[in-house]
């Protein structure tokens, strides 16, 4: 269900990337005060999407280093902002790293808890990599645990959700932290959301890859190359969607592993592919050996974004902004359980 009215909940987001999180918590009806974030492409991404949508009005992007972020530019009081939420940097705590965790100077954990220190939320959601509730870390979440404690904070849960049990076609393990104020914590499921069905990669992007085939129709292998991508990609879900890193070449699906996999999905790994209407080179985007290749707006919707948000920015630098984000629906089934703790509570005040 996603709540379009009686947005009476207001959230702030930090680290917000091109607006994954943020588009779950919108669609699970909360009001976005601010969107921080660092990165300018992400930052244009934002404003696109929100700035001329009423939807999302009173909602402020702004570009930011947190480290140096004031968050009395905010103007709100302590205490008035129901949701603080935010995936914080994930290097320090991924496998794929060093795993440094608090001796990385990408470490925003600290960051994020001043700032919950500084304007007292009723909520706090923290999204991480699945390495972070590794062994090697316990004694790092004892220490947030207890900083939240003492700034008057129950933990609900500190878990490991799978984007593929709450329809997302992507294999996309994160680790949330939820912790409340005593009052509406009573009232939090303290579990993580009931799993969803799951949605193939056929199923989520059978109209959108139809759209690209229709539009070579006159090509005679268009046919075929469509009923032979979509046969294989009802098998599955895809593999984790990465985005990569500003230091490395262009945009693609991923190590050799995740190529195969993609493979296997029909969806050739070694590229992304142009936007319908922007094709130069069929042979390259649709009729590859291993099948097509993604275009921005299709490894969006493996990340669970809704087909009409869209992203700025040169092609690598769009793809990299869809395949570091959190899948909107992921938030959404958190945020769904924390607006229902905050209706609770304020149904029991009412009596």
């Amino acid at each position: 269900m996603t709540r379009t009215k009686d947005r009476k909940y207001t959230s702030v987001e930090i680290c917000a990337g091109a607006g994954g999180q943020a588009v779950g918590l919108h669609n699970a009806g909360f009001k976005h005060v601010a969107l921080i974030e660092i990165d300018k492409d992400a930052c244009a991404t934002l404003k696109a999407n929100t700035e001329s949508n009423p939807d999302w009005q009173g909602c402020k992007v702004i570009e930011a280093d947190l480290r140096k972020f004031d968050p009395t530019v905010l103007g709100l009081e302590p205490g008035e902002l129901d949701l603080l939420a935010g995936g914080v940097p994930c290097p320090p705590f991924s496998a794929a790293g060093k795993q440094l965790g608090r001796d990385d100077e990408r470490d925003l954990f600290p960051t994020m808890l001043d700032l919950v220190d500084q304007l007292e939320p009723k909520a706090v959601m923290i999204e991480n990599v699945r390495g972070l509730l590794d062994p090697k870390f316990v004694e790092y979440r004892q220490d947030i645990i207890k900083q939240l404690e003492s700034m008057g904070y129950e933990e609900c849960y500190w878990d490991i959700l799978e984007a593929k049990n709450y329809g997302v076609p992507q294999l996309r393990p994160r680790a949330i932290l939820v912790a409340m104020k005593p009052e509406y914590a009573r009232y939090f499921e303290h579990h993580k959301p009931a799993e969803t069905k799951v949605v193939t990669v056929g199923e989520a992007l059978e109209d959108s890859m139809k759209e690209r085939y229709d539009a070579v129709a006159d090509d005679p292998r268009a046919e075929n190359a469509f009923k032979n991508w979509y046969e294989k990609a009802l098998e599955g879900v895809a593999p984790t969607v990465v985005g990569g890193s500003k230091k490395h070449g262009g945009a693609d699906l991923g190590p050799t592993r995740a190529k195969r996999a993609w493979a296997d999905l029909g969806v050739c790994g070694m590229g992304v592919a142009n936007e319908l209407g922007e094709t130069k080179d069929v042979e390259r985007d649709l009729f590859a050996p291993a099948g097509p290749k993604l275009t921005v707006t299709q490894a969006a919707m493996i990340q669970g974004f809704p087909k009409e948000w869209k992203f700025s920015g040169r092609k690598t630098a769009a793809y990299r902004q869809v395949g570091n984000a959190f899948p909107p629906p992921v938030a959404q089934a958190v945020g769904d359980q924390i607006y229902a703790a905050f209706q609770a509570a304020e149904k029991a005040r009412k009596g």
